[in-house]
């Protein structure tokens, strides 16, 4: 795995090669010529950054290979993909114990999986098409506008000039789901090259191991296609296109359903079909001054049944931002212009009666971040953006970043303060509310929700003369909402009410990321956060559901590199979470166990590019359904049409006792092969 770390400049210190091969080697990657920038949308390097990222290689990936972005980042300290249907196995991903929405996840720095996407599009993307993930934990609304209050995901594909000339990553597992990604790079003429990628996952053996007639996991059948064009234009500029398609067919349900039962009352299951297109790209415009033109259009299709309740819903988005870099004296400048486009329409009351405010929204909004650099150890970043949607009206973002380090840069800290906003779709956001399993409410029109974000964050770095590397990260954080939208299971077992929190909202907590890279071929990279995330109304506080008050991960790797051999050991903990129950008679328990999942896995490089690699996940074979009466209530009678009979715990059918995937332990084995 590689872990790249870098916190002086070129010249200040002199690192052997055989420690540089060492810290290269672990994939959580912070070094010197590390170049970010999702955190200023400018590349920079990583310890000049003001706004702190986390960047994570491909090889970071590889130690526990998945076959999804949403499966992928289970290993990243504070960053959980949360399942919200033990169903159709939806999912979305939180970070520092903020819900899913409040994540925004990037395509190449591209705000493209949002909206209906969040629930099912975060799938797709051909891992063979990464070059890195970088993580911001933290408002970034002053840049990237909504969605960007927990933090962002920001997934950079590789370049056409630099990507491999062939690859392929294929992979079965003892559930027989398969997973192959192929990738391809062609240079068509000078300054002209094209990289394209496939991505197609399937699964289609219906397991129940819990006994409740229920498909353990969903089956999928999934395929996405990728194309990136990038053209080499005169003085140095750049422009490039990429595309990309994704279809998928996933259900989930009773062990004997098959298509003809779908949108009948006969068998219940959850059947989406998805058909999702994007094209995205960003112009170097031929100036003297530096601008840059970057836009997106995502096109997104979903045809679903929950049992007989249909959801038929399409969403496009256009987005366009015209960015300029400007440096005056010590003043780092970024200006912009982004405008955005909404359209969404469904078969819900949330877009009835032909009301065009709820299908055609618009998002213009202005930005300037400037970045003062007072010396080589202190630097002061401010930003402020205003946004003008037409529903709600103006919104204002700031935020102030400020960076110190010691003159050897082996010392960073980094205090942040911000402010986050979002508007709220509750039907492509919340899986909850289209399972028909309970009715929505709104009890009042939902206004934007707000947010103040505080943080500090500290790195010390040390290299030992032995060749060991060492790397302390920690970051305490607290944020504050207000009009928080917190979806209200308790009050009626049979209802979901949506409202705007009357008090206020607290998530706060601290985090620590430790990696070891010793010269022998260990490394360890581990992690933990502990959270405090509550919300107060009417003077009573109360915890949020689906929210841990701990988590870890690590990933341990020993390479023997006489043999071409690597093991890589990873894993998570998670401590209890509060769950939603249906009534006071509900016999499960309210608070999930500690839990883990964790994996082993053995690589042996063959040479050329080939790599064989297989091994054991979930090797506690821990699943939510153990050691309690059932997971999914009443799945005898998933249409409610017998509730009076042989219900003594006064129970509807309900899929949203759900906090962790139900698949228990399994095999896998793939092969790789990188032609450069």
């Amino acid at each position: 795995m590689k872990f790249k770390k870098v916190l002086f400049v070129a010249g200040a210190l002199t690192i052997s090669q055989s420690a540089m091969s060492q810290v290269d080697s672990l994939g959580y990657r912070q070094t010197l010529d590390e170049i970010v920038v999702s955190g200023t949308m400018k590349p920079v390097t990583k310890s000049e950054s003001s706004v702190p990222v986390e960047v994570y290689s491909t090889s970071f990936f590889k130690a526990n290979p998945v076959s999804n972005i949403f499966e992928a980042v289970a290993n990243i300290n504070g960053v959980r993909p949360q399942v919200n249907c033990n169903v159709c196995n939806t999912g979305d991903i939180h970070i520092n114990g903020l819900e899913g929405p409040y994540t925004m996840v990037l395509i190449d720095g591209m705000p493209i999986v949002s909206g209906l996407s969040t629930v099912y599009g975060l799938s797709g993307i051909p891992q063979s098409l990464i070059e890195k993930v970088e993580v911001v934990k933290g408002p970034a609304s002053t840049l990237y506008g909504s969605e960007a209050v927990g933090g962002l995901i920001n997934v950079i594909t590789k370049n056409a000039y630099t990507a491999p000339r062939f690859s392929v990553d294929a992979m079965g597992t003892t559930w027989q789901e398969y997973n192959v990604d192929l990738g391809t790079k062609l240079n068509l003429k000078e300054g002209v090259s094209t990289l394209l990628g496939v991505n197609y996952f399937n699964y289609q053996k219906p397991i129940d191991k819990n006994k409740d007639n229920f498909t353990d996991v969903t089956l999928q059948h999934k395929i996405s296609v990728f194309n990136k064009w990038d053209f080499a234009m005169p003085n140095n500029k750049m422009f490039s296109i990429a595309g990309r398609y994704l279809y998928e067919d996933r259900w989930g349900g009773e062990m004997d359903w098959t298509p003809k039962y779908r949108g009948g009352d006969q068998k219940y299951a959850e059947s989406i079909y998805t058909n999702r297109g994007e094209l995205f790209g960003k112009y170097e415009l031929p100036t003297t001054e530096n601008l840059t033109l970057q836009f997106s259009a995502s096109w997104h299709d979903q045809n679903s049944y929950y049992g007989n309740e249909p959801f038929m819903a399409q969403q496009n988005i256009y987005f366009g931002q015209l960015l300029w870099d400007k440096k005056i004296a010590n003043h780092d400048l970024l200006l912009g212009l982004a405008n955005r486009y909404t359209y969404y329409n469904d078969n819900t009351p949330a877009t009835s009666h032909n009301n065009s405010k709820q299908k055609h929204s618009y998002l213009p909004g202005i930005f300037i971040q400037d970045e003062v650099k007072f010396n080589s150890q202190n630097a002061l970043l401010a930003g402020l953006r205003y946004d003008h949607h037409s529903v709600h009206g103006s919104i204002f973002t700031p935020r102030v970043n400020y960076k110190w380090n010691t003159e050897d840069k082996r010392t960073v800290l980094r205090f942040s303060i911000g402010n986050g906003y979002r508007v709220a779709n509750i039907f492509t956001e919340d899986h909850a509310a289209l399972t028909g399993a309970r009715d929505v409410i709104f009890t009042e029109k939902l206004k934007p929700e707000t947010s103040w974000n505080a943080n500090i964050n500290g790195v010390q770095s040390f290299y030992l003369d032995n060749g060991t590397y060492i790397n302390l990260d920690a970051m305490a954080f607290y944020t504050h909402f207000g009009n928080k939208i917190i979806p209200d299971y308790e009050t009626d077992p049979n209802k979901i009410i949506y409202a705007n929190l009357h008090g206020h909202a607290v998530s706060k907590g601290v985090s620590l990321n430790t990696q070891f890279v010793f010269p022998s071929g260990l490394k360890i990279l581990a992690g933990g956060t502990l959270l405090d995330v509550y919300s107060v109304e009417n003077n009573v506080k109360s915890r949020q559901l689906f929210t841990e008050r701990f988590t870890g991960t690590w990933t341990v790797g020993y390479q023997f590199r006489t043999i071409g051999l690597n093991i890589d050991y990873t894993g998570n903990l998670y401590s209890p979470m509060r769950l939603p129950l249906l009534s006071k008679k509900d016999p499960r328990p309210e608070y999930s166990p500690w839990w883990s999942i964790q994996n082993i896995q053995i690589t042996k490089n063959i040479g050329k590019g080939f790599e064989i690699y297989g091994g054991v996940k979930n090797l506690l074979n821990w699943t939510p359904a153990k050691n309690i009466p059932f997971l999914i209530a009443r799945t005898e009678d998933p249409f409610d049409k017998n509730l009076d009979v042989n219900n003594p715990y006064d129970l509807t059918f309900d899929p949203t006792y759900v906090y962790a995937p139900n698949q228990g332990i399994r095999g896998f084995l793939g092969v790789r092969l990188n032609l450069k």
